[in-house]
């Protein structure tokens, strides 16, 4: 209990700060992470781990072809082993388009990457074309997804 409370301090002071970042750096997005979320090829939800449970905040900078995020994710056995932006609206699979840092055995990711700007352009104008995927060893296919909106 104690250390769920001290990870969601952690993860908030990073929302914040990553949020005054972005409000003056970069359009950010918020999305939540659940493993209803995830599908197969073929579209069929609920292939993700049902008791996890989290939100990944996305800030694109296309003037400086940087991508950064803070993740927090819990429910789901951690640390996780990946974590990426894909390419594809709600109900497909795609292609990884941009690496993430894999959440750590408390949950939480955080960083900054670069990424062609045409990429971020078409992130920033179609974020409901993406999505945050977080991965582990239970689930190797995805654990958590969340969709980007506007």
């Amino acid at each position: 209990m104690k250390r769920s409370a001290i990870a969601l301090v952690v993860a908030l002071t990073c929302v914040l700060t990553l949020a005054a970042v972005a409000s003056a750096q970069g359009r950010p997005f918020v999305t939540t992470l659940s493993g209803e979320a995830e599908v197969t090829a073929d579209g069929v939800p609920n292939q993700g781990d049902l008791d996890g449970e989290g939100w990944a905040l996305i800030t694109l900078n296309q003037g400086r072809g940087e991508v950064c995020w803070a993740i927090q994710v819990s429910g789901i056995t951690l640390p996780a082993s990946a974590a990426h932006i894909h390419v594809g609206a709600a109900t497909t699979a795609g292609p990884v388009v941009v690496g993430l840092s894999a959440p750590d055995a408390d949950g939480l990711a955080s960083g900054c990457t670069s990424a062609a700007p045409e990429l971020i352009k078409a992130i920033r104008q179609n974020p409901d074309e993406y999505y945050v995927n977080v991965h582990n060893a239970d689930y190797p296919a995805g654990a958590l997804r969340g969709q980007l909106s506007r």
